[in-house]
């Protein structure tokens, strides 16, 4: 009888063995990446989470683009072709790091980006992608307005025919890296239906004042855009799609990256609850010794572990060409809840020491606040899963 093969030994860190999943080339990007937000992030973000801002944002769009980080999914135009999962994992270490980080690179390359490539003209490709790939030139995306949300169909943006121009005008609100982009993709209503155009942000009438006094996303640049009667060339507007189709399928994209980014904040928080439950001592040994601080640990490794492997699995389904925009909700819906529930239990292990950002948990906390709202709230993707379960539409 044949011996047994040896088990390999149990790893804390990578408790269901999922890195066996991973090429070496997927595993090259994950380690890139992170050493990279271990240098230039990590030291530095509490102060910048504690002022408010995000300094240098221009250098570090140009590391990124340097990293292949921007972009990186997509084909062409200096764009780094990387596969699904590579560019999830790369959103998963930047948002270890900070949320904001892993936003900047969210709205370049999934939004901004990815619009113009896949439904921009050739001309448009060849001005605006090369050079946001190598973060030359920042991007936004203009769909969400002061009163519309969730609600896009009845954005108040319009754009006219003014001959062979086009002339914008309307707002938009929580737009991240919107004052420092040097290009905006703005969506707006026309009498065709909505379309998306590539507005440069030295266009006159476009304005894009910061918002200020946040306690979430603190360290990312987020603004309102202001049209006020821009007028743009005939070829601005991106030729390929007409209707909500467009802005809807660049946010299915965005919203995978989250899937994965959210895994990130939640290791970040729960690695910080391990090391402090194995040396923070009460009643005479460590807390981490106790049944109530294990349960939760062991609860916390649970969700974590399921939701990277979720990840990983609509990673190969994307890279398949066969994933869905039902699944991505599927997705955002759990791994976004599940890490909040997750940074939520570390502040409690952490005790009064939770809240400080010496730590990192309550950062991720209060980050996840709005990657728990944005690029679709909890409601909206209920809804997503609930008209897809029962073939009725509850959303009005």
């Amino acid at each position: 009888m044949a011996a047994s093969p040896k088990l390999p030994a149990f790893d804390p860190v990578d408790p269901l063995g999922i890195d066996d999943l991973l090429e070496p080339e997927d595993l090259a990007v994950r380690d890139t990446v992170r050493n990279w937000a271990a240098d230039r992030v990590l030291p530095h973000i509490a102060q910048w989470y504690e002022n408010g801002e995000l300094p240098g944002i221009r250098e570090l769009a140009r590391e990124l683009g340097s990293l292949g980080a921007l972009g990186m999914s997509l084909d062409g135009y200096g764009c780094a072709g990387a596969s699904a999962v590579q560019y999830g994992l790369a959103c998963l270490e930047l948002e270890a790091a900070d949320s904001g980080i892993r936003s900047l690179v969210s709205v370049q390359g999934s939004l901004a980006m990815y619009a113009i490539h896949r439904f921009g003209s050739e001309e448009q490709k060849r001005t605006w992608l090369p050079r946001m790939a190598a973060g030359e030139v920042i991007g936004c995306f203009g769909l969400t307005e002061p009163d519309h949300g969730s609600d896009p169909a009845n954005m108040r943006t319009r754009a006219k025919r003014d001959g062979g121009d086009w002339v914008l005008d309307g707002r938009k609100m929580w737009i991240t890296n919107g004052s420092v982009a040097g290009v905006a993709v703005v969506w707006a209503q026309t009498e065709e239906g909505v379309r998306g155009f590539v507005v440069p942000a030295d266009s006159p009438g476009f304005s894009a004042p910061e918002i200020k006094h946040k306690w979430s996303l603190r360290a990312s640049v987020t603004s309102e855009l202001v049209l006020d009667g821009v007028r743009l060339p005939a070829d601005a507007v991106l030729p390929e799609v007409t209707g909500l189709r467009g802005p809807l399928s660049c946010l299915t994209h965005a919203r995978y990256g989250i899937v994965w980014g959210a895994m990130g904040a939640a290791r970040s928080s729960f690695e910080a609850a391990v090391r402090y439950a194995k040396t923070r001592e009460q009643f005479g040994r460590p807390i981490g010794g106790f049944q109530l601080t294990q349960a939760k640990l062991a609860d916390m490794a649970v969700e974590l572990h399921k939701g990277i492997l979720l990840a990983h699995h609509l990673g190969r389904r994307m890279d398949a060409g066969r994933l869905r925009p039902e699944q991505v909700s599927f997705g955002k819906l759990n791994n976004v809840r599940e890490a909040i529930d997750i940074c939520r239990t570390a502040r409690t292990i952490l005790g009064a020491n939770g809240i400080s950002l010496e730590y990192p948990v309550m950062r991720h906390a209060t980050n996840l606040e709005s990657v728990l709202t944005y690029e679709g709230t909890v409601e909206m993707h209920q809804l997503v899963l609930g008209k897809a379960l029962t073939g009725l539409d509850a959303f009005r």
